[in-house]
């Protein structure tokens, strides 16, 4: 078969429940005969009969887009899963990095990238509207870029006063990288600036904690936690034992 009659999709299957899943995700998976992806998202998906699954370690982005690619030029009809969006630091940058530095053929085949919810946008709709105003959206770990660069994003965006939203906050093989990261937002923004960590969103073990920057828990962060730092705009309600609603202001000064 030829590269025009294979196609690759890269999907976003939300942040954990299957509710999350689109309309348009469903029908490719679906479709698909191979799903490739890291571990933990392939087992999400649903077995089907004639499919073949493929997972590999969670570093290897580069080289799962490259199989993806391959199949997909030999007519196969291939989907490569990320959880969240995959454009949201996942497989739809590598996807296209593979394609630009890769077999020419590549260039000509039918890449179809399907959105899925992000774990900010996840997060966001559990608390309220803490993304009412302008965000950003900061990867702290340093294993594809420097510490040094991550530290300038950081300072830059808390100064320029973005609700801020931390991916990849911490590992066992960085575990400094949420201290540090914290260590320059106290050292930028008021102590009484709200701060969530929104833990397994999606999934049975949910856990939202709401705090401050003075405050916050940072022993409670793992791979599994999307931070959120608010912005002077961002506003707390209080409702008792339940999880409080944090908005942020339409209007800044």
């Amino acid at each position: 078969m030829s590269a025009g009659q294979g196609r690759l999709y890269v999907i976003g299957l939300g942040p954990g429940d299957a509710g999350y899943l689109t309309h348009d995700v469903e029908a490719a998976l679906a479709e698909a005969g191979d799903i490739i992806g890291y571990a933990p998202y392939v087992a999400r998906v649903p077995e089907r009969e004639g499919q073949t699954r493929l997972t590999s370690d969670n570093r290897v982005e580069l080289d799962r887009a490259r199989e993806a690619l391959s199949r997909a030029t030999a007519g196969r009809i291939v989907a490569v899963v990320s959880g969240g969006d995959p454009g949201v630091f996942a497989m739809a940058a590598a996807v296209f990095e593979a394609v630009d530095n890769g077999d020419p053929a590549w260039r000509e085949l039918d890449i179809r990238v399907l959105p899925g919810i992000s774990a900010m946008q996840a997060a966001a709709a559990r608390l309220g509207a803490p993304i009412g105003q302008d965000f950003c959206a900061i990867s702290i770990s340093d294993n594809l870029k420097p510490w040094t660069t991550i530290a300038n994003r950081l300072e830059c965006a808390a100064r320029g006063d973005f609700v801020i939203a931390l991916y990849n906050p911490a590992s066992r093989s960085r575990p400094r990288g949420i201290r540090d990261a914290f260590a320059i937002l106290r050292g930028v923004l008021s102590p009484s600036t709200i701060v969530v960590f929104a833990k397994s969103i999606g999934r049975p073990e949910e856990r939202i904690i709401a705090s401050n920057l003075a405050e916050a828990d940072l022993s409670l962060v793992d791979m599994s936690t999307l931070v959120i730092i608010g912005a002077q705009g961002t506003r707390l309600i209080e409702r008792g034992a339940a999880t409080p609603y944090v908005y942020s202001l339409r209007k800044s000064s």
